[in-house]
């Protein structure tokens, strides 16, 4: 039994010190300026996931099977084409957009990238190290599998290639477009290069799809496979650098303050800057629903409870109802601010003296409207960005005659994603605390929010400490089972958590720029159980499953905001 218990902790400690590896060399290879991925320069990265083996990236470890949920999820989080680009620059906010490049966003990240040429693309890094950490790991995920792809299919060190290969490669050059039986052949010939079965290939096929190329399944395995192939047998290596302006401005908090000073602008000019001010950390249309559904849709509400139509917004194709319920926000208090400043964080501003209907309106009736909350409502911050966005925005606004002026901010609220480890999909975690992974740092806290006052609703409620973590896509089970099962009592996972408080304990505790007894708010809802077999981020979104906890979260913030009196 002993035996066991230092086994396991032995792997935990060696999966942990593959994390500090590879975020020690990524910090090394940024500050060189380049390197290549699957060279010497990469050795290090390349053996850091392979030895932590994230539970995301599915089989990564396994030398003759290609990891299928693994790609789609990196895919889908990398631009169009780069299976294609020999070059990969990472690059800061540096004109493109006024050029003729058009911007190419990733589905599941907010990042604007160019392709250059045919063997360059560029993404533009605004939101900090987590974004470069971020991207620097999916990309050596992807490289190695490509290398697998390479392994299966060249025969000698002449570059021959197997009749699988060339099958693959006929269908992905072909002009013409593919038939059912044609689309079959070159998966069967696909799958014998991947190590997966037919019905394997077939049933991912489909998500890989897009209105670009509905064959890009094929597509992006042929071209991991050629570039793999070019850099066996001609050297010829794909090659990830960082251009000179981003070196030189990481961690300036240059988007972070454009993008505080916009919102602080627009409070100025609308009049509001003396009045208390609760901010939000949560989507574009939780808070929005909650306070307008009841004024907009009045009618869809007869016969129907109020999370029925919430879940009709979320599953609300055409997008009707939501333009219903926007347009009654913009007319009873919201003022919208779309991100011009690179951060790719967009902001709603709600004034409460214009809210004098809807199911909250009651609790503020009786304050003067120049007591009256203002809710700002920031959309997710990624990773370490989350503390550039909250320190910039406590700090006082610098007027134009050079006048300080101290935001009167009564709350900071948290509302998000995260990985639960004990529960499932949909659960709510309330913290007490954020881990820093890797580090000593701790935060405690006082969360407002209870556990007590989200139970009763058929969702399972945990609190406890939480892990921020310094990548989702380095999710360890080994790592996550000690925590959970340690006195740490670490119930989930987020990335951005210990960030934001270190911003608020730093404006609160050292500088003074809002006051210390300012009040916290953080709740969680669970998108994924990394320590479950086919519950990772890898497995799928949660489609309505997170309706429910967000706006359980969502209505009990609102809910202590509008009760507190000055």
């Amino acid at each position: 039994m002993i035996n066991l218990k230092l086994q396991g902790r032995t792997r935990a400690q060696e999966s942990s010190s593959a994390i500090e590896r590879m975020y020690i060399t990524m910090r090394h290879l940024f500050n060189r300026g380049f390197y290549k991925p699957m060279g010497v320069s990469g050795d290090t990265l390349r053996e850091g996931l392979l030895t932590l083996r994230p539970e995301i990236y599915g089989s990564v470890a396994e030398e003759e099977k290609v990891e299928l949920d693994g790609l789609l999820y990196v895919i889908d989080r990398l631009p169009y084409g780069i299976e294609e680009c020999q070059y990969i620059n990472l690059t800061s906010e540096e004109g493109y957009k006024n050029s003729h490049f058009k911007a190419i966003v990733p589905p599941k990240r907010r990042r604007n990238c160019y392709r250059i040429d045919e063997e360059q693309m560029n993404i533009e890094i605004t939101r900090g190290r987590s974004e470069i950490y971020d991207i620097l790991t999916h990309l050596t995920f992807l490289f190695i599998e490509s290398h697998k792809v390479m392994k299966q299919v060249v025969i000698n060190e002449q570059g021959n290639v197997t009749r699988d290969w060339q099958k693959l490669e006929k269908a992905v050059l072909s002009k013409k477009e593919l038939t059912q039986a044609d689309r079959e052949v070159a998966l069967t010939h696909t799958a014998n290069i991947l190590g997966r079965t037919f019905e394997e290939v077939t049933s991912i096929y489909g998500s890989f799809s897009c209105p670009e190329n509905k064959e890009r399944f094929l597509h992006i395995i042929y071209w991991l496979g050629k570039l793999a192939i070019e850099e066996y047998i001609n050297d010829n290596k794909r090659i990830v650098t960082f251009s000179p302006v981003l070196r030189e401005r990481l961690g300036h908090h240059i988007h972070g303050e454009i993008w505080a000073n916009t919102i602080k602008i627009k409070l100025q000019e609308l009049g509001l800057l003396e009045r208390p001010i609760h901010i939000i950390s949560a989507n574009m249309h939780s808070v929005m629903n909650t306070l307008y559904t009841p004024i907009a849709l009045k009618t869809e509400l007869k016969n129907k409870s109020t999370f029925d139509i919430y879940e009709l917004l979320s599953d609300d194709s055409n997008g009707r109802l939501r333009a219903k319920v926007e347009k009654a926000a913009l007319q009873k208090g919201m003022t919208y601010i779309e991100d011009q400043s690179g951060a790719n964080i967009n902001v709603q501003i709600f004034d409460t003296s214009k809210y004098t209907e809807g199911n909250f309106a009651a609790q503020i009736s009786d304050l003067n409207n120049k007591n009256k909350p203002i809710i700002i409502v920031m959309d997710y911050a990624f990773g370490e960005q989350a503390y550039e966005t909250m320190d910039e925005l406590l700090k006082p606004f610098v007027q134009k005659d050079g006048v300080k002026k101290y935001l009167n901010v009564k709350s900071v609220s948290i509302m998000g994603k995260a990985g639960i480890l004990e529960g499932g999909k949909g659960d709510i975690m309330i913290p007490s605390a954020h881990v820093f992974e890797g580090t000593a740092d701790n935060y405690p806290f006082r969360n407002q929010l209870k556990k007590k006052d989200l139970e009763g609703n058929g969702i399972d409620i945990f609190d406890g400490s939480m892990i921020t973590v310094l990548g989702t896509s380095l999710q360890n089970r080994d790592i996550l089972k000690f925590f959970h099962d340690s006195t740490w009592n670490v119930i989930g996972l987020e990335m951005e958590g210990a960030h934001y408080q270190k911003a608020i304990q730093a404006a609160s505790k050292l500088r003074g720029s809002i006051s210390d007894e300012v009040k916290v708010r953080y709740a969680y809802y669970a998108s994924d159980n990394p320590l479950e077999t086919g519950s990772t981020l890898a497995s799928g979104g949660l489609g309505t499953t997170g309706v429910k906890p967000t706006y359980l979260i969502t209505e009990k913030i609102i809910e202590q905001i509008m009760n507190e009196k000055l």
